[in-house]
C-alpha cells in the first residue's frame, strides 16, 4: 500500500544517488507522465522499471498506490531482483506486479527499461486470435521483433516466470494475450517510442475492422524488411528529435516529473 507520509524532498533523494541513477530516474518518471499522458495508464495499475546504472541489480519502479501522471523522479522506489527495497523510501511496492519485469531483467542483460501497459486498444487486440495483423506501417516495424505469451491468471506465480522467458525470447515487443502490451530495451526513451508503435498499429487495426470492409494486407516480400527499415527510421530520430521533444512537452504541461 501506498505510504501516505510525505516523501523526503527531491534534493535529499538526488544528492543520495549518483548523476547517473537521478538522469534514469527521471527518464522513467518521464515515460510514466507520458503513458498516462496518452491514456495507456489502467490506474495504479501496471508498471514500467529501469535498471539502475552500475554493477548492481537494482531496478526503478513505481510506488503502489501513484497514479502515473503523479510519479516522480524521487518517489520512484530503487528495488532488487526479488523486489526487496535496497534504499530508503517512504512508498512500498506491488511485489507481484514485478514478476513479469524482474523475470525479463533476469534473463536479458540488455533489458534495461521493460514497459508493461494495460492500454484498451493493446488489450483488445491481444484478445484476438491471429493477433497483431500486417496492414500497416506501424505493424510492419512491431512484426519482425513481435512475441506472445498465453493468458494464465493473474501474473502472481514464480513457475510462470520461465514460460515468460521462454516465449519473449529476444523479441523487444511482447504481446501477453488477453492481457496487454510489453515493450523491451536497452534505455527508456527506446522502450517509450517501441510502446508508441506498438500502440498505435493495435489502434489502427481496431479502427479499420470497425470499417467492415476487407483488409488489405502487407506483401510478405515487404515483411521481410520491416525490421532494417525499423532501424533505418528510428536510429537517429529517437535520441536526437523524439524524446527531447516530449520532454519538451511534459515540461510544458507539468514538469514537476524531474523533482
Amino acid at each position: 500500500m501506498l505510504t501516505m507520509t510525505k516523501h523526503k524532498s527531491s534534493t535529499s533523494v538526488r544528492d543520495r544517488v549518483a548523476p547517473e541513477e537521478w538522469e534514469q530516474r527521471v527518464a522513467l518518471a518521464a515515460a510514466y507522465r507520458l503513458v498516462a499522458h496518452f491514456r495507456w495508464d489502467d490506474l495504479i495499475f501496471t508498471h514500467l522499471s529501469a535498471r539502475v546504472p552500475g554493477p548492481d541489480h537494482h531496478f526503478l519502479i513505481n510506488p503502489y498506490g501513484m497514479t502515473f501522471d503523479e510519479i516522480t523522479a524521487s518517489s520512484l522506489v530503487k528495488v532488487d531482483l526479488d523486489g526487496n527495497k535496497v534504499m530508503d523510501s517512504p512508498y512500498e511496492i506491488n511485489p507481484a506486479g514485478f514478476t513479469i519485469h524482474s523475470a525479463i531483467h533476469a534473463a536479458r542483460e540488455d533489458a534495461n527499461c521493460v514497459l508493461h501497459v494495460h492500454s484498451i486498444n493493446g488489450a483488445a487486440v491481444s484478445a484476438q486470435k491471429d493477433g497483431l495483423l500486417p496492414i500497416s506501417q506501424q505493424s510492419l516495424f512491431v512484426l519482425p521483433s513481435l512475441a506472445y505469451h498465453d493468458y494464465e491468471g493473474v501474473a502472481l506465480r514464480e513457475d510462470e516466470k520461465p514460460r515468460l522467458v521462454r516465449d519473449l525470447g529476444g523479441k523487444s515487443y511482447f504481446m501477453l494475450r488477453n492481457h496487454g502490451l510489453i515493450t523491451v530495451a536497452g534505455n527508456v526513451p527506446d522502450a517509450f517510442l517501441l510502446m508508441y508503435t506498438f500502440e498505435s498499429a493495435c489502434m489502427i487495426q481496431l479502427r479499420a475492422q470497425a470499417g467492415c470492409g476487407e483488409l488489405v494486407h502487407i506483401d510478405p516480400s515487404i515483411l521481410k524488411t520491416g525490421q532494417q527499415q525499423a532501424e533505418i527510421v528510428t536510429k537517429e530520430a529517437l535520441g536526437a528529435l523524439a524524446w527531447p521533444a516530449l520532454l519538451r512537452k511534459l515540461d510544458r504541461i507539468d514538469p514537476s516529473y524531474r523533482s
